[in-house]
């Protein structure tokens, strides 16, 4: 029995669909850590959020080949495939949301020690748990924000081409 063909509403992208989204926002959480955990953990935190950036980068790469098979400028519009995913996840998801949890955790723990006597250990576990529950509250805005300097900015050079979704 032959398979049914998936349309294209029913393919899963396993970048934005699946959990491994979730690696796009280890940055984050190394950010909220890094009151706890050395350095070169945060660090390995930003490595796996970039290999998730790269990764969908190039499945959208591999995406815009595909769908342009034979057409003219099929190379052009692999390349705006590329570097508008890529562009668009360092900002949304690595850049921006890591030092905005960053700040959050450098100002909570900063506050935390003007404003209470609190033990630091107890500060730095307090600032990780404000980091972490700030994540899901900068998500949209900032994605929301990346696609509005992305609209006005970079993808006019391309002609709007071919958006990261």
């Amino acid at each position: 029995m032959d398979p049914i063909p998936e349309t294209e509403s029913q393919k899963v992208d396993i970048y934005r669909d699946t959990w491994v989204r979730y690696l796009g926002y280890a940055n984050e959480v190394g950010e909220a850590f890094r009151a706890l955990v050395p350095v070169s953990m945060v660090w390995a935190s930003y490595a796996i959020a970039t290999a998730y950036v790269s990764a969908d980068a190039v499945d959208k790469g591999k995406k815009a080949a595909v769908a342009h098979d034979d057409h003219p400028g099929k190379t052009t519009r692999v390349a705006v495939a590329v570097v508008d995913t890529f562009v668009w996840q360092a900002l949304a998801s690595v850049a921006i949301p890591g030092f905005t949890i960053n700040r959050v955790c450098a100002a909570s723990l900063y506050l935390l020690g003007k404003t209470t006597r609190w033990p630091l250990p107890v500060r730095k576990w307090t600032t990780t748990a404000i980091g972490l529950s700030t994540i899901p509250f900068i998500i949209k805005p900032i994605d929301r924000s990346v696609d509005f300097l992305l609209d006005s900015s970079l993808r006019k050079v391309y002609g709007g081409g071919e958006k990261h979704e």
